[in-house]
């Protein structure tokens, strides 16, 4: 039977208006699908799971803070964690989803501990605890990769719970959760967050390790030797670092048939015949135009046609180019979701690496629309999805701008992420992926390389 909190009341459901109870049934697909991923959480396999590096990195650092935060009461606490949780003790659902989604992590072994056998937050209040010391830091290096997600590996287990599926999607709660990133990517743009771009042979971003781990940082990006932090103005500045001329090159810049890859990223998923509107929080993850695109009025023209998705890592270059020349039609920045993921995974032990099909119509994303000079293609839409503690989808162009192919579009700021391109029905695409098969186990072509060739 739904757990209490997802029972939904049927004398409640109208009789007589369609549109509401059209609304009411997808609801209660939605809770059944939620309370299905509860109850197969119990089969999750029983051995540790395998993690990215990117995630250890995280699960590492977060227990050093956690250390430092300790459970003093008496903290100080930055007024926007302060709102959160003032938010979550004052509103009796959110009270109730935040007890409940740290309640509904298993007790068993393998949830007794985080992803890689730290101590697992069990109450919203240790949670925030943390966040409130995260945002007043930048992450340093250590050997297992980038630190990408520090409250993402606070909540990655509670995301997988029905509270937490609920809970994330939350208008008021994300609204908050846009207030603390921000606030945090404004450290991370300050010179202070240079702290970490030091010599430290083991923690410093330009000592021994790091080094090491980025062999090609000084041949590849625009870095000042002779300069204290390498010429980099702040972590953002460093993260967001740019290739030097001519390291990666536009396929083709004269052939308006090539498409070029929009980011340095590894491809997810290639879908063709894509719906206005589809259950997209099941396990195949379909697409669902008028989701993705917010009922946008170009949107309709994409139905049928065919979406690209790829996935950036913690240690990708991170600006976004266009993937032909073109005008820019239209830009949108759309909220949405930060840390939400479909209930139809489960407990994905690197979330919501497993839901990327599902975020492109929940989370926060940048929408650009352009009209490509290959009459061909025509109107051609990319979508930029901010995936946890990207808080900023930075579009950089303007409504009605001639861009190149392969000139910049904007950037994410901080974390990793994934980005789908979209073409209409007409569009015959002959897609060059390396032969590798979209999946989360592809590896990363460069940007601005031959991605797909129009026909």
């Amino acid at each position: 039977m739904l757990p209490k909190q997802l029972a939904v009341d049927p004398s409640s459901t109208p009789a007589h208006n369609s549109s509401t109870l059209k609304e009411y049934r997808m609801k209660t697909k939605w809770y059944l699908s939620a309370a299905l991923a509860s109850l197969l959480a119990a089969d999750v396999a029983l051995a540790q799971p395998q993690t990215g590096a990117w995630l250890r990195a995280d699960q590492q650092a977060l227990q050093q803070v956690r250390q430092s935060a300790g459970q003093d009461e008496s903290q100080t606490w930055l007024p926007v964690v302060q709102e959160f949780k003032a938010l979550i003790d004052n509103d009796p659902d959110l009270y109730m989803l935040f007890t409940q989604m740290f309640e509904q992590i298993p007790h068993t072994p393998l949830y007794l501990n985080d992803p890689v056998g730290d101590p697992q937050v069990r109450n919203y209040r240790d949670m925030l605890r943390l966040i409130n010391r995260i945002i007043t830091q930048a992450p340093e290096f250590n050997k297992t990769d980038l630190v990408g997600f520090p409250i993402n590996a606070i909540v990655n287990w509670a995301m997988g719970t029905p509270a937490g599926a609920t809970a994330f999607l939350n208008d008021k709660v994300n609204r908050q959760l846009k207030k603390i990133l921000t606030q945090w990517a404004v450290f991370l743009r300050s010179t202070d967050s240079r702290a970490v771009l030091n010599n430290h042979p083991e923690k410093g971003w330009l000592g021994r390790d790091a080094l090491q781990a980025m062999p090609n940082l000084v041949e590849d990006f625009d870095v000042k030797l002779d300069s204290p932090y390498y010429g980099f103005l702040s972590w953002d500045d460093f993260f967001t670092r740019q290739f030097r001329e001519g390291r990666r090159p536009v396929a083709s810049p004269l052939d308006d048939s090539v498409i070029a890859n929009a980011c340095e990223s590894a491809p997810y998923k290639l879908a063709k015949g894509v719906k206005w509107q589809d259950q997209f929080w099941i396990k195949d993850q379909p697409y669902s135009l008028s989701h993705m695109m917010a009922d946008d009025a170009l949107a309709q023209q994409f139905v049928g046609g065919t979406i690209y998705q790829a996935f950036l890592s913690a240690a990708s270059y991170h600006r976004w180019h266009s993937p032909v020349s073109g005008r820019i039609v239209k830009t949108r920045l759309i909220d949405g979701s930060y840390y939400a993921q479909t209930p139809a995974v489960g407990f994905d032990p690197a979330g919501p690496n497993e839901s990327q099909g599902y975020i492109t119509q929940v989370a926060s994303r940048g929408l650009i629309f352009i009209e490509a000079d290959n009459p061909k293609i025509g109107l051609m839409a990319v979508m930029f999805v901010g995936m946890a503690e990207v808080s900023s989808n930075d579009i950089t162009v303007y409504e009605g701008q001639h861009v190149n192919k392969g000139d910049q579009l904007g950037m994410f700021h901080f974390g990793g992420s994934t980005h789908t391109l979209m073409f209409r029905p007409q569009v015959k695409l002959d897609f060059d992926l390396r032969g590798q098969t979209p999946s989360l186990n592809a590896k990363n072509i460069p940007v601005r390389a031959l991605l797909a060739t129009v026909r």
